[in-house]
């Protein structure tokens, strides 16, 4: 169920990914969820349980207790956090842009990479 609710949102992002009436602020929202629940996934496969939380870092460490790491090309994943908590609710400041082609390609990296350490239809 999670890696296809994170799949509803990498549609989205897709969809929007170069329709700029659509705001830093959702499409990072976005990014983050599919991200969080790609994550989760792979903690419910492992039978990790886990809180209730947006922080990617978070969820991240809870894997490398099991022993699990993310590779370093996804090291950048926790830049995410803010989009589902701080800038929910306020405007992106204009020091920290995001590049909506390499945020995607992360997400997708991301999604590969989990779906490499699960098996299909256990989440």
């Amino acid at each position: 169920m999670l890696l296809r609710k994170a799949a509803q949102d990498e549609g989205l992002l897709d969809a929007i990914l170069e329709d700029k009436t659509v705001s830093t602020e959702i499409f990072g929202y976005h990014c983050q969820q599919a991200a969080e629940k790609l994550l989760k996934a792979w903690l419910a496969q492992r039978a990790v349980h886990y809180p209730k939380t947006h922080n990617l870092q978070a969820l991240a460490e809870l894997l490398e207790a099991q022993g699990q790491s993310l590779p370093t090309d996804l090291a950048d994943l926790d830049q995410l956090t803010p989009y589902a908590t701080v800038y929910r609710y306020e405007q992106v400041p204009e020091y920290t842009p995001l590049d909506r082609k390499a945020t995607r390609a992360l997400v997708a990296r991301l999604r590969s990479f989990v779906e490499q350490q699960i098996k299909p239809g256990t989440s």
